[in-house]
C-alpha cells in the first residue's frame, strides 16, 4: 500500500497511524469517525483503530448533514477524519458552523495517516481479537434514525476468517474491492477478510464494470465481491463486449451479498463467464451467517447454509420452530454477533430472543438446509442497491412538502435495484394537484437537502387516502398490493 509515495504493508501503516492518534491525545475507547471516500488511507485508519483500541465509526459518504450529525452525536465521536475537497468535509464544516459548541475535532485524514520513512520500530501488529468494542457500524432503526451496532475485535476476526476459510481465500488471491468502506460488506469481509488471509486488495475508488474487467485482464485479479446492482451493470458490459466474459472466466470466485440476487442474473452470468456466483447473507448486527458452499451446489435464489460458528432458527408466528419447507422469521446465533446497540439498552433487548437475534427477515428453509430469503417482516425497511433503507426516515422528509398531507413509502420490485422506492402521498385540503412527475421532481429536490441520493423516491403516486387498520396504522402490505394493481 502506497501513501505519500511511501510503500508499506497495511499493517505497518496501521501501526504508525495508531502512534499518531496517541500523540493527538486520543485514547482506547474513544470513537473516531471516518467520513472520507475510498482510498488506502481509509484502510490504514481502520487498522490503526483496531490496533489502538479506538472505535472505528464509518459514515456513509453520501450522507448529508442531518444524517451525519446524528451519527457523530449519538456515538459521541471525539474526532472525525475527512479529506478536503470531498462532500464529507463540506458536510462536517456545515455541522460545525451550525453547532460551534460541538466538541468534535475535524482532522484531515491525509495529515493523520502520514507515511514516514520505514524504521525498525514498526512491528507487524495483529488484530485485537478480544471482546472489547472495535467497530461501531450504524444501521437503520425502526424509528428512522440509525443505531450503532457494536462489533468486537473477536467477532470481526472469527467471523471473517470462518467465511474466507469457507471460500478458500489464500495469499495468492488478489481481491477486487469496489464496495464502499462504510458498510460491513466492504469494510469487514472485504478489507479484513482479505488481509487476515494474506491476500492482496485491488482497491477501486468506486465500481465501474470496465475497471473490474481490466483488473482481471491486466492486474491478475482472482476474486470479486459485489452486490446485485453491480452484477446487473457487469452483465450489461458483457452483452456489449462478449470477450469480457472470457476475461472474467479466468477468475477464481465471484460472490454476492447485501441484497437478494435475481435468479436470471445468476443464470446469465454463469452462461457468459462459466462462473456460478456464490451468494451469501449477513447483517451489520450478526456479520456473515449464511453462505452457499464453495464446493457443492450454489443454488440460485438461495443464500445457502450456516457458516461455521453460526446457527439459525426459523420461527413461526406462535414462536415455535417452523417445520422444513414452512415460512418463518430467521433467528441467528453467530460468532460475529454484535455486543448490542450503542447506548440503547431497550432496543438491544427487544432485538434478542435469549441468545438469538431476531433478524426480521422472512425465510423458507428446504429439507436439505438451503435458506431462501422471502422478504422483510416489517415493510418499514427497503433493500435497494445493496442498502437497507428506513422507509420512515424518507416519509419524514416527504411530509415536509407543503402540499403533502400524509405519506407512506414502500419498496416495489425492480430488476436492477432489487427494490425501488415508491412514495404514496395524499394531498392537503385545498392544495393544488400537480402531476405525479412534477411532484416527484419537487420531492426529490427536498430529499436531496437532507438524505443520501439512494434514499430518494423513484416514483410518486397520489392517492385519495392511504389504507389503514382500525387503529389508524397504514397497512403497507395492502398499499403495496394497491400500487401493483394501479
Amino acid at each position: 500500500m502506497t501513501i505519500n509515495n511511501v510503500e508499506m504493508s497495511p499493517w505497518e501503516y496501521g501501526t504508525k497511524y495508531a502512534g499518531r492518534l496517541a500523540s493527538l491525545g486520543l485514547s482506547p475507547g474513544d470513537r473516531v469517525a471516518v467520513f472520507a471516500e475510498t482510498a488506502p488511507d481509509v484502510i490504514a485508519a481502520l487498522l490503526g483503530h483496531l490496533r489502538s483500541g479506538i472505535l472505528h465509526v464509518p459514515i456513509n459518504t453520501r450522507y448529508r448533514a442531518e444524517e451525519a450529525r446524528h451519527i457523530l452525536v449519538d456515538s459521541g465521536a471525539a474526532a472525525v477524519l475527512v479529506r478536503s475537497g470531498e462532500s464529507g468535509a463540506a458536510v462536517v464544516d456545515e455541522i460545525l458552523a451550525s453547532s460551534p459548541s460541538m466538541l468534535l475535532r475535524r482532522l484531515e485524514i491525509g495529515d493523520v495517516v502520514k507515511a514516514g520513512p520505514r524504521d525498525e520500530e514498526v512491528s507487524k501488529p495483529v488484530l485485537r481479537a478480544d471482546a472489547d468494542p472495535a467497530v461501531l457500524v450504524y444501521t437503520s432503526g425502526t424509528t428512522g434514525k440509525s443505531k450503532g451496532a457494536i462489533l468486537s475485535g473477536r467477532a470481526l476476526a472469527e467471523n471473517t476468517l470462518a467465511v474466507t476459510d469457507l471460500w478458500r481465500f489464500h495469499p495468492r488471491d488478489r481481491v477486487i474491492l469496489a464496495l464502499p468502506l462504510f458498510h460491513v460488506h466492504g469494510l469487514c469481509l472485504g478489507v479484513l477478510g482479505a488481509l487476515l488471509q494474506g491476500a492482496a486488495i485491488l482497491l477501486l475508488p468506486r465500481f465501474d464494470a470496465a475497471s473490474v474487467v481490466k483488473a482481471f485482464a491486466e492486474d491478475g485479479a482472482t476474486v470479486f465481491m459485489g452486490v446485485p446492482t453491480m452484477y446487473a451493470r457487469l452483465l450489461e458490459y458483457l452483452r456489449a463486449d462478449p470477450e469480457a466474459g472470457r476475461i472474467l472466466g479466468s477468475g477464481r470466485l465471484f460472490t454476492s451479498g447485501s441484497a437478494p440476487l435475481p435468479a436470471d442474473q445468476f443464470a446469465a452470468f454463469r452462461e457468459m463467464t462459466g462462473h456460478a456466483i456464490l451468494e451469501r447473507y449477513g447483517m451489520s448486527e450478526t456479520l456473515f451467517t449464511l453462505s452457499n458452499p464453495y464446493e457443492g451446489e450454489r443454488r440460485p435464489g438461495t443464500v445457502g447454509l450456516p457458516v461455521l460458528g453460526c446457527s439459525i432458527r426459523v420461527v413461526d408466528d406462535s414462536g415455535q420452530d417452523a417445520p422444513p419447507g414452512a415460512v418463518g422469521e430467521l433467528w441467528v446465533k453467530s460468532n460475529g454477533m454484535m455486543k448490542g446497540y450503542w447506548g440503547r439498552q431497550a432496543e438491544t433487548a427487544s432485538a434478542f430472543r435469549g441468545e438469538w437475534f431476531a433478524t426480521g427477515d422472512i425465510v423458507r428453509v428446504a429439507r436439505d438446509g438451503y435458506v431462501t430469503i422471502l422478504g422483510r417482516k416489517s415493510a418499514d425497511f427497503i433493500k435497494s442497491g445493496g442498502f437497507k433503507i428506513s422507509a420512515r426516515e424518507i416519509e419524514d422528509v416527504v411530509r415536509r412538502h407543503p402540499s403533502v398531507g400524509d405519506a407512506a413509502v414502500v419498496g416495489a420490485p425492480d430488476p436492477v435495484w432489487g427494490e425501488r422506492i415508491v412514495a404514496a402521498v395524499t394531498l392537503k385540503d385545498g392544495a393544488r394537484r400537480p402531476s405525479e412527475e412534477d411532484l416527484l421532481a419537487e420531492i426529490a429536490a427536498l430529499c436531496a437537502e437532507s438524505l443520501a441520493d439512494y434514499k430518494r423516491p423513484r416514483e410518486v403516486r397520489i392517492l385519495e387516502e392511504l389504507p389503514r387498520n382500525v387503529m389508524g396504522k397504514v397497512q403497507k402490505h395492502r398499499l403495496a398490493e394497491l400500487l401493483r394493481k394501479t
